[in-house]
């Protein structure tokens, strides 16, 4: 058992992702606005992922965004 908790330990943590999918995005700023860890910032009049690091996958940037244009892909679970 000390073997495979070993293994499991040893294993990197997926990370999530933060899609964004620019037609959609008309630049409201709301997912900027919400997000609690200042992951996202504007360029130009779109939104971009500036620390991903720092994300929590608390989502609410997907759940606020009017015109469904970010999305938190998170890794599957085995």
């Amino acid at each position: 058992m000390a073997e495979t908790q070993k293994k499991a330990e040893e294993k990197p943590k997926e990370k999530h992702t933060i899609k964004i999918i620019e037609d959609r995005c008309k630049g409201c700023e709301i997912c900027v606005v919400y997000c609690p860890e200042d992951v996202l910032a504007m360029k130009d009049t779109i939104v971009s992922v500036v620390n991903l690091d720092k994300c929590t996958a608390c989502m609410r940037c997907e759940l606020f965004c009017p015109d469904f244009a970010i999305y938190v892909d998170l890794p599957e679970k085995h």
